[in-house]
């Protein structure tokens, strides 16, 4: 099950890309990987790493303080392309808690909502705003409060979201829609009890 998520503070990096899509975020060809200790090298492979292995400088997630953070600021349509659930799993691994996006491809938004992170849609302007807060102060961190749907950035910047209720209950609670249903065991017991 994932883990609860209440309120995220974390370093914020902003990753200059619009359209990224779940193959850049996890290539085809580490779908079928264990998770294991080497599944955070996975996420955004092909644009971390060479060819021969070395990381790319120019890749943000590569330098330091960008390489610890917990919330990634991106453009627009993060997240589009194939269904690939293990694209979230790939984000998870680098220890990102939540991505802000001006909108994500549904899939992903929904994959990402029943796998413990955020997907947090603000206005272009909002996103913009935050990559560049963030840009001009390295490590800058940025919070990401679930409970009153609210993310406050560096030099008082404070933008408010949505996340569909049953979601953001899940979220709070750190369920999965398993974990829901096995909080329902008593219930499920008594009507089948009942059903004799």
């Amino acid at each position: 099950m994932p883990e609860p998520f209440t309120l995220v503070t974390a370093i914020a990096a902003p990753l200059e890309m619009s359209n990224v899509d779940t193959d850049q975020i996890l290539p085809a060809r580490f779908l079928r990987r264990p998770r294991d200790e080497r599944y955070p090298t996975y996420g955004f492979h092909d644009l971390r790493f060479t060819p021969e292995g070395a990381p790319r400088e120019e890749f943000v997630l590569n330098r330091p303080p960008y390489d610890r953070a917990g919330i990634l600021v991106a453009q627009r349509n993060f997240g589009v392309g194939s269904s690939r659930e293990a694209a979230v799993y790939a984000l998870l691994a680098m220890g990102l808690r939540c991505v802000i996006a001006e909108s994500f491809g549904d899939i992903f938004f929904s994959n990402a909502l029943k796998n413990g992170l955020v997907p947090v849609r603000l206005p272009e302007a909002a996103c913009a705003a935050l990559r560049m807060a963030v840009t001009e102060t390295p490590g800058a961190e940025i919070t990401v409060d679930l409970e009153a749907q609210r993310v406050d950035g560096p030099g008082a910047l404070a933008y408010g979201f949505t996340i569909p209720a049953f979601s953001r209950d899940c979220l709070l609670r750190g369920l999965d829609e398993i974990g829901l249903t096995m909080t329902l065991l008593p219930e499920i017991a008594a009507f089948e009890a009942a059903r004799g």
